[in-house]
């Protein structure tokens, strides 16, 4: 039977035992860490993310990502947590990334993924993510997501051991960042030419 959105919320909710457990912010001394120019009472308000409710759908073919980080989410400060929904497109990509500061767990809350990730022996692990399926991806490695699916949507729930994860676009990071031409098509074993025409379809960051 396929979960619906609260269902797949509070089944994401008993694994952050897990994620706690792989956290890599540093420990707080203290309950909660509240934000130098937050000059409101405190009250439950500032423990509450309504980001969610109405998550936007993907725009000519794009994934959507909907995230509760710091930046969107500043209670989640010292927490080690944080968590982003991703909605993709029919044929929809999460290209190549990594998140150098949290292992992230994603669950499948409708329709089908392709994921996968390599390790530091540039070995790749894949899986078909069905709907209620989980999969870690360690902290640091390069990794994706893909809805080979081209007729139906997906969407999915990640969680982050960290309340900024970060994400580093392999993509943008290698042709989108300035990195000389020769030096690429050197390393890429192939000419400049192709090297200039992969960084023509990169956004520069």
């Amino acid at each position: 039977m396929a979960l619906n959105f609260v269902q797949s919320f509070l089944l994401l909710l008993l694994v952050f035992a897990f994620i706690t457990a792989v956290a890599s912010d540093p420990d707080i001394t203290s309950d909660f860490i509240t934000p130098a120019y937050f000059s409101s009472v405190i009250n439950g308000t500032f423990f509450t993310f309504t980001g969610f409710r109405n998550l936007p759908d993907p725009i000519n073919g794009t994934l959507m990502v909907t995230k509760a980080s710091l930046v969107e989410f500043p209670a989640l400060d010292g927490q080690s947590v944080s968590m982003a929904v991703l909605k993709f497109p029919p044929g929809g990509i999460n290209p190549p990334h990594t998140h150098p500061r949290a292992t992230e767990l994603l669950f499948a809350v409708s329709g089908t993924l392709e994921v996968a990730f390599a390790d530091t022996k540039n070995v790749l692990y894949t899986k078909q993510l069905q709907t209620g399926d989980m999969f870690v991806f360690p902290k640091g490695l390069v990794h994706y997501q893909y809805n080979r699916n081209h007729k139906n949507p997906a969407i999915a729930i990640s969680a982050f051991g960290s309340a900024n994860a970060g994400t580093v676009s392999v993509p943008n990071s290698v042709f989108g960042t300035g990195i000389d031409d020769e030096i690429l098509a050197k390393a890429f074993k192939t000419d400049v030419a192709t090297i200039q025409k992969i960084k023509s379809g990169i956004a520069s960051p």
